[in-house]
Formats: C-alpha cells, sequence, structure tokens
C-alpha cells in the first residue's frame, strides 16, 4: 500500500474536519425603557446586537396599534436579536438599567404613563434569573428600590413600520425629541460615569 507522506495526513484531517464556520444562533431580549425610538437607538450600538424591533408588550388584546395600545395596558417595548459569542445577556441587562430611570414607576422622562414605564420581560427562566440578579445590582448601585419590574414575557407585536428606526429615518425630529424629553440629563444626572446610552452623548 502506497503512503501517504505525514504532513499531508495532517493538512487533509485538517481540511476534511473543517466545515464551514459554525454561526452562533441569536438569542432574544425583550426591554421596555420609556419611548422605543430611544431604547432602539441605544442598543443598535452595542457590539454583537444584531436586529432591534420596536413594538408593544404585555397588554390584553391582539394586535395593538400606537392609537390604541394604552388604553390595552401595553407597554413600549423592543425586541434584541442578539448574537451570545458576542455579547451576553447579563451585558444587555447592564447596559439596559444604566440606560433608563429604574427608580421611575410613572413612567420615563417627559413620557408618562404605564406604557413608558420600564420593565424586563424573560424569555425563559434563566433570563429571570439573571435579570433579577442585575436589578439587585443596580439597586445596590443607587442604594435605593428600583420600580423596573421582570415579567415572564407573553407576545411581543411589532410597530408599525414607521416607528422602525426611527431615529435613522427621521434623525432631526428624533434628536429634538430626546433632548427637550432629558432623557440623556437624567440618565447621566442617575448614573453618573456609569451612564450607558447610544449615539449623540
Amino acid at each position: 500500500m502506497r503512503k501517504v507522506p505525514f504532513f499531508l495526513a495532517v493538512v487533509a484531517g485538517v481540511l476534511l474536519s473543517s466545515g464551514p464556520a459554525r454561526t452562533a444562533e441569536l438569542e432574544t431580549a425583550i426591554f421596555a425603557g420609556g419611548c422605543f425610538w430611544c431604547v432602539e437607538s441605544d442598543f443598535d450600538q452595542v457590539e454583537g446586537v444584531k436586529t432591534t424591533v420596536s413594538g408593544y408588550i404585555g397588554g390584553s388584546r391582539d394586535n395593538p396599534t400606537y392609537q390604541d395600545h394604552v388604553e390595552g395596558g401595553f407597554r413600549e417595548a423592543v425586541e434584541i436579536k442578539f448574537d451570545p459569542d458576542a455579547v451576553s445577556y447579563a451585558e444587555l441587562l447592564k447596559i439596559f438599567f444604566r440606560s433608563v430611570d429604574p427608580t421611575d414607576g410613572d413612567g420615563q422622562f417627559c413620557d408618562r404613563g404605564t406604557s413608558y414605564s420600564t420593565a424586563v420581560y424573560a424569555v425563559d427562566d434563566t433570563q429571570k434569573a439573571e435579570a433579577e440578579a442585575a436589578k439587585k445590582a443596580a439597586a445596590d448601585e443607587l442604594d435605593r428600590r428600583l420600580a423596573t419590574e421582570i415579567i415572564p414575557a407573553p407576545t411581543f407585536w411589532p410597530a408599525e413600520d414607521y416607528h422602525q428606526n426611527y431615529y435613522v429615518e427621521n434623525p432631526l425630529r428624533y434628536k429634538v425629541y430626546r433632548y427637550r424629553c432629558g432623557r440623556d440629563q437624567r440618565i447621566e444626572q442617575l448614573w453618573g460615569d456609569q451612564a450607558m446610552y447610544g449615539i449623540e452623548h
């Protein structure tokens, strides 16, 4: 039998064993942090986040719209698809708590009411446990009670197309809204050098 030189055998083995590179399966995080335009903008800047979708969650009917989501008991929220090899759920939670005012149970910044209040919607028990730990860490850091709820995720309903990527499609209106609402100013006041939010600091 003809012998194959050792180095050729090694090369052949490597070539045969190396298939296409594994693509990490994306995971889902759902955060309600006041205006979904702002949450979407902030998390689009995070490495490892692949997609963000603005929408509604937690209400009492199907197919909510912007016109009826408040009376239906929905929160504005963002569904985030992320690569866990690039960013962990725990890291996303840390960013979330430091990009909102988790001490405010009646809304966020200039936007008032339940639909703008903060919540983490956990897709499984592991996420729920991580969210509770992140909430405790944030509460300890601020030395105060947090109002952010940790809730098992019900159906997430995507918002209308004109709400998606609003900060990209309507940059001037978005920047004016965000500034006048006092979002970044309050986050910096509350969190200081730990404040974490997206573009246009």
